[in-house]
């Protein structure tokens, strides 16, 4: 047998020469020369400051994150968001009364009709509902999205749950409403938007509790885009040496995630007509509300949403007011709006000038949110927060962009506001236990309040060992959507609260 043949010279610990360096090794010996140029038409050529000290593999990853920004689209939106900075806002002005429908102006025969008007519109497929989730539940103490969230409720329902079963009592009051029964009525389409780090444990989730007995097919999940946060003069932070920090577009990025996920197409093919947007930390939402569909439908508007009166003047909430003489409905954030409009009163009323308060929950036609998600893509304008971001040297000041809903209603050729009670439909989700304000504890007595005078309303009783403001009962929501129909369950019977009550 012929001897191995050596090979003179050859050390196996050596490094490869260019010239034996496999194609991509060679090629990340230096910045991708194109990629390079690009960076520097857009002044952010910094990111590749510490190339030298990579390794092949980080110099890859550096690369592959730097080309799945659209370099074009972030630079556009840095340079618009950072020069309207600063730029003096329109005067303000109340919004008119004749745009708020108020809870002491309501007739019975109108709130029946914008019932009716709306189940016919579910039952005909006309409705869609789309739920903002893209936040984790970092502020309650958990990381899991905070739909997984379980408030304490005797059911011990997720506030996902919730919502389900309230889409599905709405579709059988739709069927139920029907007066051709020829025709089946079409189920509610769930659009429910996520975030890179909600996805994969929302998708889980939902397919673990098998939909909440919604059927797989109505449900489309979708994400929220991220963006690059940038130093105070527009510069991209450097989370690590390979790896630009990023963070969620806001919950304003929506109309941009529908336009790109093309989903703004599929609500046209499915025939839907109106969108019902909220964010997923209310316990109370009534998810796609008959009666304020069919209000909406009445005043035939472009955009509208459920307004609370404000509580006190230093409130933090976000009021309705509208921009310039006879300028468009939009929203002013309570650290924008000077303390003494907050305080000032309308001295017909008696009410505070500017009382209208947003929490989250809107209602769109279809024609609009295509109007929106191309009219805000291209002013490229977003919201400039200062906020600590994780970088290469430990969490530095810098800015994070994001857009708001609410951000939509200044493109709207009409918009109309529509009162509700907060303690019927206002349950926030927002701190930890032992907080002041908008805890899983103080979600829970609302919802368990409210659910025990429907019981009383429908001829219950209720014994309890523990003090009744701290108790109460839970209605499924599969039992009733509203209070309504709850008869038959409770009349002459007496419930030991806290309980709940279900089929």
């Amino acid at each position: 047998m012929a001897e191995p043949m050596a090979v003179v010279g050859f050390d196996a610990n050596a490094p490869l020469t260019p010239q034996q360096q496999p194609p991509q090794q060679l090629l990340l010996q230096q910045p991708p020369q194109a990629l390079l140029e690009r960076l520097k038409d857009y002044g952010q050529e910094d990111v590749f400051a510490l190339w030298d000290e990579l390794s092949h593999e980080e110099r890859d990853l550096l690369v592959k994150d730097i080309e799945s920004l659209d370099l074009s689209r972030v630079d556009r939106i840095i340079r618009c968001s950072l020069r309207s900075q600063g730029l003096p806002a329109a005067a303000i002005e109340p919004v008119p009364e004749s745009c708020v429908s108020t809870l002491e102006e309501r007739t019975l025969d109108e709130r029946e009709r914008w019932w009716k008007t709306g189940l016919k519109a579910i039952s005909d497929g006309k409705l869609a509902v789309l739920l903002l989730s893209g936040g984790q539940g970092t502020r309650l103490g958990s990381s899991d999205p905070k739909g997984c969230f379980n408030i304490g409720l005797p059911s011990g329902k997720s506030l996902f749950q919730l919502q389900a079963e309230r889409i599905l009592r709405v579709q059988r009051l739709a069927a139920q409403a029907a007066t051709d029964n020829s025709i089946s009525s079409a189920p509610i389409h769930w659009y429910v938007m996520t975030s890179p780090f909600t996805d994969e444990a929302t998708r889980n989730f939902f397919e673990s509790q098998k939909y909440f007995g919604l059927e797989a097919n109505q449900v489309t999940f979708f994400q929220q885009g991220t963006i690059p946060c940038i130093s105070k003069d527009g510069r991209f932070v450097m989370e690590t040496p390979y790896r630009v920090s990023k963070a969620p577009d806001g919950n304003g990025g929506v109309y941009a995630a529908l336009r790109s996920s093309h989903l703004l197409e599929d609500m046209s093919s499915r025939g839907i007509k109106y969108i019902d947007c909220y964010g997923v930390d209310n316990a109370l939402v009534r998810v796609a509300d008959p009666t304020f569909l069919g209000y909406f439908i009445d005043k035939g508007v472009s955009a509208a949403a459920k307004v609370v009166r404000k509580a006190y003047p230093q409130e933090k909430v976000g009021v309705f007011v509208r921009r310039g003489k006879g300028g468009p409905l939009t929203v002013v954030e309570y650290s924008e709006l000077d303390p003494s409009l907050a305080s000032a009163i309308n001295q017909v009323t008696g009410r505070l000038r500017f009382c209208w308060s947003n929490v989250c929950l809107h209602m769109f036609t279809l024609d609009f949110l295509n109007q929106v998600a191309n009219g805000l893509e291209k002013d490229s304008i977003y919201h400039l927060a200062e906020k600590k971001i994780p970088s290469i040297h430990g969490q530095t000041m810098g800015l994070k962009m994001e857009q708001f809903i609410f951000d939509a209603f200044p493109y709207a050729p009409s918009t109309a506001l529509f009162e509700i009670l907060r303690e019927e439909e206002f349950a926030p989700v927002k701190n930890a236990n032992g907080s002041n304000f908008d805890t899983p504890d103080s979600a829970r007595l609302l919802v368990l309040r409210l659910h025990a005078r429907w019981v009383v309303a429908a001829g219950g009783f209720l014994t309890h060992s523990v003090p009744l403001y701290a108790t109460g009962v839970e209605v499924s929501p599969l039992c009733s959507y509203a209070g309504e129909n709850l008869e038959a369950i409770c009349r002459g019977r007496t419930f030991h609260a806290p309980c709940e009550i279900s089929f």
